[in-house]
């Protein structure tokens, strides 16, 4: 359900558009099973990566979200219902998540993890290399075996950015200013080594991603598909 809203929604407010390498085995390049790990601007941006995983033709994707958000009437019930995975961040509780996460893989579901664990604490608008990744995602992929799908996008914090105010004027505002957005979903790699040595090769393989998405959101290599 929140795939389908996110579908829907996005295109009101920004003109989004999804490339990829496709060079997975599946037909989205996106296997069953799998990790998407996405680059954390704004808070816009999971609904920017879940339109499109929609559009790549991932259906029920789990996403690990921080656990403020089933505190929220509503939300919360769709939340657990679609089996999406809070995260106690400083909490004794902060490794279930990554139990539960092998679980759904496990189940043959793709699972979301935003490696940065927080947003940017800059205000302008402008996209940037990811900040430092935590190991979560390296841990979870060496344990699992799972591939880890690096996702790029670029242009969520056109919509949401900054303070307070300048966050609902954004919001408000954005579907007369339709700003582009722009997710590239690169090739699944298999990590490898010690966790510090896969978060690095977590790292590189998204914001590799991100310039990608990046340099197509300005026409620059425009010409690759």
């Amino acid at each position: 359900m929140l795939s389908d809203i996110a579908r829907r929604v996005l295109p009101v407010l920004g003109h989004l558009r999804v490339t990829a390498d496709d060079a997975g085995p599946a037909p989205s390049g996106i296997a069953p099973g799998s990790i998407v790990a996405a680059n954390h601007s704004s808070l816009i941006d999971p609904g920017v990566v879940l339109a499109a995983l929609a559009r790549r033709g991932v259906r029920g994707p789990v996403v690990l979200a921080a656990a403020g958000l089933w505190r929220i009437p509503v939300l919360s019930g769709r939340l657990r219902a679609e089996g999406h995975i809070p995260v106690y961040r400083g909490d004794r509780r902060a490794a279930d998540a990554l139990d539960a996460a092998a679980r759904a893989i496990a189940q043959g579901r793709v699972v979301v993890i935003y490696p940065e664990g927080r947003l940017p604490r800059r205000l302008d608008s402008g996209d940037r290399d990811p900040e430092g990744f935590r190991s979560g995602v390296a841990r979870l992929a060496l344990a699992t075996g799972a591939p880890v799908v690096p996702l790029g996008q670029v242009g969520a914090r056109r919509i949401t950015s900054g303070g307070t105010a300048k966050q609902w004027a954004g919001l408000l505002t954005a579907p007369l200013r339709r700003p582009r957005l722009h997710v590239h979903v690169g090739a699944p790699i298999q990590l490898t080594g010690s966790a510090a040595e896969a978060t690095a090769q977590t790292y590189t393989a998204v914001a590799e991603a991100r310039r990608v998405a990046a340099a197509r959101l300005t026409g620059i290599g425009a010409s690759h598909r």
